[in-house]
């Protein structure tokens, strides 16, 4: 059986939940979330999205995102009972996956309940699931960015992290660091470490 992993093509439909590719001369109909509708170019223009291909005895439907993370976590989601594709795209559409690292690793059951169709019963689900399989360096990025598409400076991530090391929580150790980071951009890791823990 083949599956489709990678779509590119000309956009020639597009809305916040569908996309239409023209891929030699075959038109694709994917679901993608906000995340990767936000990021896509104009209708009309050539795009290429990471495709999760699911087949089924009646039907058959494809999942398009614009990174690997995105995709990544889409897979996560879909392993978790009770959670099915409608709900894995409502949860990337109100977080993006740095978003949604930061909020499972630091247990903060609002903020994914807050999303549409995701009660704290879901989210506490989510929580024990995934916590175990997010990358501390994904927990640590600034709300609203993702650390390896960012370029967030290393000095900034290595001192949070050490002060998570600590025993500071993440989101206490993040804002102290980047209003550390903020005054002194030049400093060190050390230095930031210890400007963050004078604050």
């Amino acid at each position: 059986m083949a599956y489709i992993f990678r779509l590119c093509g000309e956009i020639i439909e597009k809305t916040p939940a569908t996309v239409v590719l023209s891929c030699a001369g075959v038109g694709y109909g994917v679901a993608v979330p906000l995340s990767t509708f936000d990021r896509l170019p104009p209708q009309g223009s050539v795009a290429t999205l990471l495709i999760h291909h699911v087949i089924r005895e009646d039907d058959e439907q494809l999942f398009g995102f614009c990174s690997e993370r995105e995709r990544d976590f889409f897979k996560a989601l879909l392993a978790i009972s009770g959670i099915g594709p409608k709900l894995a795209l409502s949860v990337l559409s109100g977080l993006t996956p740095g978003e949604l690292a930061t909020a499972i690793a630091e247990g903060d059951v609002r903020r994914l309940s807050s999303i549409s169709g995701i009660g704290k019963k879901t989210a506490e689900r989510i929580i024990v699931e995934l916590k175990d399989k997010i990358n501390p360096l994904e927990a640590v990025a600034p709300r609203g960015t993702n650390v390896d598409e960012s370029g967030t400076p290393p000095v900034l991530r290595d001192a949070i992290l050490s002060l998570v090391a600590l025993g500071n929580k993440v989101e206490d150790a993040r804002k102290a660091v980047q209003a550390a980071y903020a005054r002194s951009p030049e400093a060190s890791v050390q230095e930031l470490i210890r400007l963050a823990l004078r604050k």
